[in-house]
């Protein structure tokens, strides 16, 4: 169900780095022409290769991003809320370079592509923050090539496992964030050969039950995936 842009979401959004620091005349405008839509699970909200009508920001729920190719499909990435995504594509008025679809029930504010791009041009401080936004998924996506092009899929899964540690809180046992065809589709790997590389990873301390991580030995783990901030540190 369409309904207008609920007041009670503008402190959410206008909470979002790409939304602070524009005026709040500007800020107006961009909620006036937007709305907010209900999704249950498993709903497809954008195709790759259409045209970008709207900039998503998930309020609720999560969205997975992915795309497909000579009837294959991989898994890019999640988003969850409060966050928007594809962003370049809206602001370059060009097609999406990949599909969304809810993982789980969600709530999604859409906001009108062209009425971005217009604020985009007369608002100094939104511009900043778009520029700023995408600097840093363009980081993000050097980081991940580096990871697929520079490790074996064992080096790629045991720094994920240390990644999933450090954002649980650095915990022995923690869940793994994904199942796992989706977390092999993440990593590059197929579903068979992501359950070889949880047996290479056993004599570095690593089980596996279900989706629940435990590492037994920090010291081997981490001397074998040799960690690299420039690589796995995705926040900056």
């Amino acid at each position: 169900m369409n309904i207008g842009m609920p007041e009670s979401d503008y402190p959410d959004i206008r909470g979002l780095h790409l939304f602070a620091e524009m005026s709040d005349e500007h800020f107006q405008t961009l909620m006036r022409g937007s709305y907010v839509q209900n999704f249950p699970p498993q709903i497809e909200l954008i195709t790759e290769g259409d045209p970008s009508d709207f900039l998503h920001v998930v309020l609720s729920g999560s969205v997975e991003l992915f795309s497909s190719w000579n009837n294959r499909e991989t898994s890019m990435a999640t988003v969850r809320p409060i966050s928007t995504f594809i962003l370049a594509a809206t602001i370059k008025e060009a097609p999406y370079l990949m599909s969304a679809r809810t993982l789980e029930k969600s709530r999604i504010a859409l906001i009108p592509s062209q009425d971005v791009r217009k604020v985009f041009d007369t608002d100094s401080g939104f511009a900043r923050a778009i520029v700023t936004e995408l600097a840093q998924c363009y980081r993000t996506v050097v980081k991940s090539q580096k990871d697929l092009k520079l490790r074996t899929s064992l080096e790629r899964l045991a720094n994920y496992i240390l990644r999933c540690q450090r954002h649980a809180g650095g915990g022995d046992t923690f869940d793994l964030g994904y199942e796992k065809r989706r977390l092999a589709s993440i990593l590059g790997m197929t579903p068979e050969n992501l359950s070889r590389a949880f047996k290479g990873l056993h004599p570095y301390g690593v089980q596996v039950k279900g989706r629940s991580v435990t590492i037994r030995s920090q010291k081997d783990l981490e001397q074998f995936a040799k960690p690299d901030r420039l690589i796995d540190d995705y926040s900056s």
